[in-house]
Order: structure tokens, then C-alpha cells, then sequence
């Protein structure tokens, strides 16, 4: 989300030069919410991890849904045989 450097701004800009939320949220283009996160609570870095990777979650989606018995040949041959979205280029 918000790396080091910006976080230490956040504190320096509010409890050093005694800004207002609003005012550091519009001179670095962060929400407010955000600025809020940062000053309530300790943390030096924020960021967010997916439990289960992307990827895993879609192979375990086609394994159920779409191709149970492994043919996954079939399925790219029913996708390819789909039409396209109308409007877009060819």
C-alpha cells in the first residue's frame, strides 16, 4: 500500500508541523481514511496479501466447474470456439 518513506512523511507532516488531515491528504493525494490509518496505528509499513494466490484459486475453479475429469484440451477448445465481446477490435 504505502511505503516507508511515505508513511514517515504522514507523521512528520502531522505531529512535526502540526498539519491537519485534510491538509497532508491533499498536498500528497492521499485519502484521508489512509492518512487516518497511518497515524492511529504503529506500523511502519502496510501491506496486503492475498491468503490463497490468484492463480491457485483459478485452477481450483476450473478443476470443479469446468474440466473435473483434467481435459483441459477441451476447455481451450470451447473458450477459442466463443465469441468475443461486440465493439471491440478484431
Amino acid at each position: 500500500m504505502k511505503g516507508v518513506d511515505t508513511i514517515a512523511r504522514i507523521r512528520r507532516e502531522f505531529f512535526v508541523r502540526g498539519k491537519t488531515i485534510k491538509q497532508i491528504s491533499r498536498e500528497l493525494h492521499i485519502a484521508r481514511n489512509t492518512v487516518r490509518k497511518v497515524l492511529r496505528s504503529g506500523a511502519t509499513e502496510f501491506r496486503y496479501e492475498r491468503e490463497v494466490p490468484i492463480l491457485l484459486r483459478m485452477s481450483r475453479l476450473l478443476d470443479q466447474e469446468w474440466a473435473p475429469d483434467g481435459d483441459y484440451d477441451l476447455l481451450e477448445e470451447e473458450v477459442r470456439c466463443q465469441p468475443g465481446p461486440k465493439g471491440g477490435r478484431p
